[in-house]
């Protein structure tokens, strides 16, 4: 009987590993949110239909060769409205996670490099955001000041960086013991300098790691939101919000309230993969 030889074997078993200190839910996460975010950004021009386009003759149609997936309860392509409908969704998740993670950061290494009165206000006004749930604060927000993305992106933000702030202050207490902080201080440098130049890089890592796994939370968010009336508005596709419409049809047409689920489920499970991923090669 023929036989592979030990180094055969051994490249052959290569081909199915994963690149070196990489773990396996980094790379599927990277794999499957790149794919999701190329389909967002070139479906408006790979749908087959305007997904706004209405047409009631074709109403609650099921899957065929026209319409892939069907049509929902106005005659409108639901493949096109999956390709277009998480836009806006992921915009703003990134966006108002962008703002939190630059807020949050600032602030608690401020908290942190100040000590004293400053950082016992800070850390209480933290705590006392903390206490309340992210969608509350929001559609307090949005009743006073109306809808509209603006409103919905500050409204995540006042509260979303709280997390943030309180991550940074704990480990820039731990850099601030630095050897390298003390020469720098020895030295006159300017507390702007040791902040940005020494203490950002070494807090910047851990945040990254968490700010992936913040996205999904941000991502669903404004689904509910949307899915309540408070986020995206019509006419704008948005998965959420095609959720909320089609749960009258869910008995006639299962796929309605499917599809955008599973688009949301998808593109949250990809994203906080990238933060798992990431927060366990750092462990390594």
């Amino acid at each position: 009987m023929l036989r592979w030889s030990d180094n055969r074997v051994r490249t052959k078993l290569t081909m199915f590993r994963f690149p070196r200190g990489r773990h396996w839910t980094l790379v599927v996460g990277t794999s499957m949110f790149s794919m999701i975010a190329t389909l967002l950004i070139i479906g408006p021009w790979i749908a087959p239909y305007d997904p706004a386009t209405q047409s009631l003759l074709k109403r609650l149609k099921p899957p065929n060769a026209a319409h892939w997936l069907g049509t929902d309860e106005l005659g409108r392509d639901l493949l096109s409205r999956i390709l277009t409908g998480g836009q806006f969704a992921v915009a703003i998740s990134a966006v108002t996670l962008l703002l939190c993670v630059a807020i949050g950061i600032t602030i608690g290494m401020i908290s942190a490099r100040a000590g004293g009165w400053l950082d016992e206000l800070l850390m209480r006004i933290v705590d006392l955001l903390l206490s309340f749930p992210d969608v509350i604060i929001a559609m307090f927000m949005v009743a006073i000041f109306g809808t509209g993305y603006a409103t919905l992106i500050i409204s995540l933000t006042v509260i979303g960086w709280a997390p943030f702030a309180r991550l940074a202050r704990s480990l820039s207490l731990v850099i601030n013991t630095r050897d390298y902080i003390a020469a720098a201080e020895v030295l006159g440098c300017r507390p702007s300098f040791i902040l940005f130049r020494h203490v950002l890089p070494n807090v910047f890592r851990p945040v990254a790691a968490i700010t992936f796994l913040r996205f999904g939370h941000k991502l669903i968010t404004v689904g509910g939101l949307s899915y309540l009336g408070l986020g995206v508005q019509p006419p704008n596709a948005d998965w959420a919000l095609m959720m909320a419409s089609a749960q009258n049809y869910f008995d006639r047409m299962p796929l309605l309230v499917i599809a955008p689920g599973l688009a949301i489920f998808l593109t949250a499970l990809s994203v906080t993969w990238i933060g798992q991923g990431l927060e366990r090669q750092k462990k390594q």
